[in-house]
């Protein structure tokens, strides 16, 4: 009823005073928020492009076939597509593991870079996973340094500070996710997107995302993709302005979501992160073991056993999120450069991820 009465309260920035609310609110009430599991009101069933992908590409990538897939819109969002978990039994585990061994590596650039010499953030993984193997349950151990992390960039790397993506900053972005994105993108209407920038970011219970939009990007008409891993939070999607109130629904892992068309460059933000009702410390799908043997083609690795213990550990109390985007039309070039900020790679400081910190004992920003 309260997250009903501020929707309809509208004014300015509606979307502050909603985000506020969820922050806030019980994680174990969820009255209001649109889970997609129980479709109906405003979520109607959309239509996926089946024969763009075939099965053994769906099956190289990790997914289910797409005739099996669900797809949902909802009403007041044109472009906006909903997947509840497509991938195959097992196979999350193959993108947490690269988001949390590989993708963090260099020369790719993530938050530690404006704070530790390069040296010092060469190998997070090495460097992190005893101490996450032994982690007990204790607020007041230290965290590793992949606990520390919060946003990795790939391809294109976005700067925080410019708001921009530029051609002197950019590295090879990973094969396997891109082919993951170019099938899910293809089920979508989208066939021929290029996957050209990444932008990881790694939550934990009292962590959230501020309000922003994706505009960077040169090219709008290709869809922004997004894959979830690990806790389920709440995401809120709004309007092209701050003083509509937007929407709040559930993310569980596994979840797609593709933002196109209208939908692309609406205001979204997480202001929370859930741990699960039932106490459980991971969410089902992710005790579930992957294949013996991956199909011929797959861009799949088996995770050894020690290595799935470090991110089972790690998913205990935290989140995962990849966005994948087209930065660049087909033949489009970026426009003359005036100069870049510090190597055109590091941010001054990180406004776009927002954590509560018991250190630095300060109130969490809204945005």
């Amino acid at each position: 009823m309260a997250a009903a009465a501020l929707r309809r309260e509208g004014g300015e920035d509606a979307f502050r005073r909603l985000f506020r609310f969820y922050r806030q609110r019980d994680a174990s009430d969820l009255r209001g928020v649109v889970d997609f599991s129980v479709p109906g009101g405003q979520v109607f069933k959309s239509q996926l492009s089946i024969s763009s992908v075939s099965d053994q590409d769906a099956s190289r990538a990790g997914l289910q076939p797409v005739s099996q897939w669900k797809a949902y819109g909802l009403k007041g969002y044109p472009g906006f597509i909903f997947i509840p978990n497509p991938f195959l039994p097992g196979c999350q585990r193959h993108w947490v593991k690269q988001c949390l061994k590989l993708y963090p590596q260099k020369p790719n650039v993530c938050n530690l870079d404006l704070h530790m010499a390069p040296e010092e953030t060469i190998d997070l993984w090495g460097q992190s996973k005893e101490q996450l193997r032994r982690k007990g349950s204790s607020k007041r151990e230290p965290r590793s340094l992949l606990e520390k992390l919060r946003w990795v960039t790939l391809g294109y790397h976005y700067n925080w500070d410019t708001k921009k993506y530029s051609a002197n900053h950019h590295t090879p972005f990973p094969s396997d996710l891109a082919f993951l994105s170019e099938q899910v993108a293809a089920a979508c209407g989208f066939r021929g997107f290029q996957a050209q920038a990444g932008i990881l970011n790694y939550y934990h219970f009292d962590s959230s995302l501020g309000i922003h939009v994706d505009e960077s990007e040169l090219d709008h008409s290709r869809p922004l993709l997004s894959f979830s891993f690990g806790q389920s939070s709440i995401f809120l999607l709004g309007g092209l302005k701050r003083e509509e109130a937007p929407t709040a629904m559930l993310l569980q892992s596994g979840d797609v979501m593709v933002m196109s068309g209208v939908s692309r460059l609406l205001y979204h933000a997480v202001p929370r992160v859930l741990p699960d009702p039932a106490g459980a410390a991971l969410p089902s799908c992710l005790h579930q073991a992957p294949p013996a043997e991956l199909p011929a083609g797959s861009v799949l690795e088996h995770s050894s056993d020690e290595d799935w213990q470090v991110c089972a550990k790690y998913l205990q109390t935290s989140r995962i999120n990849m966005t994948v985007r087209q930065v660049l039309a087909e033949g489009q070039t970026f426009p003359e450069e005036q100069g870049t900020n510090r190597k055109g790679q590091v941010p001054l400081e990180d406004h776009h991820y927002r954590e509560n910190s018991r250190t630095k004992r300060r109130k969490p920003s809204t945005d």
